[in-house]
């Protein structure tokens, strides 16, 4: 009889292990992607052709910085180590992006705005709705409104003067 509560005990044991991966994993992409979007933001600041991108590229470099600070602090808090550096997939973005200049900066500087927020969205929504660290789940929660905004505003830059070439 002792078999059974000790399988039981067993399979709980790996489900919130699991659980818990599963927000440590978000914590360390949204990290990664709040670096690569203040280290993209900057690029679209200083690169940007118009004073519409330029001032998107800085909303992203202020937001992401203020919600890369509050999930080092949510993940202290649980004792989770964040990731220093962007990935090597972001790194490629960043440095392709560097290389172009004027209006095809500008398309494909948008493009990826809108790409990587609509992951973003995605990831956070997931982790709002069944994320099980409180910490955690409480970021993803209060960002989503600025995350969302932000997909708005790189939408609205697309099909816009400023982004209507952009490819898809």
């Amino acid at each position: 009889m002792t078999r059974i509560p000790m399988l039981l005990a067993a399979a709980l044991a790996a489900s919130s292990g699991a659980a818990m991966a599963a927000d440590q994993q978000f914590a360390e992409k949204a990290a990664q992607g709040g670096m690569a979007e203040v280290a993209l933001g900057k690029l679209g600041a200083t690169q940007g052709s118009t004073d519409a991108i330029k001032t998107f590229a800085q909303t992203m470099v202020d937001d992401h910085g203020k919600a890369n600070d509050e999930l080092k602090e949510a993940a202290e808090k649980d004792g989770i180590t964040l990731p220093s550096d962007v990935s090597a997939e972001q790194r490629a973005t960043a440095q392709r992006l560097s290389a172009l200049k004027g209006q095809a900066f500008d398309r494909e500087f948008v493009r990826v705005m809108v790409h990587d927020h609509e992951q973003t969205v995605a990831l956070f929504e997931k982790e709002a709705k069944s994320g099980t660290d409180p910490n955690l789940k409480a970021f993803a929660h209060s960002t989503l409104p600025t995350l969302k905004n932000h997909l708005h505003m790189a939408k609205h830059l697309q099909n816009s003067g400023e982004g209507s070439h952009a490819s898809h």
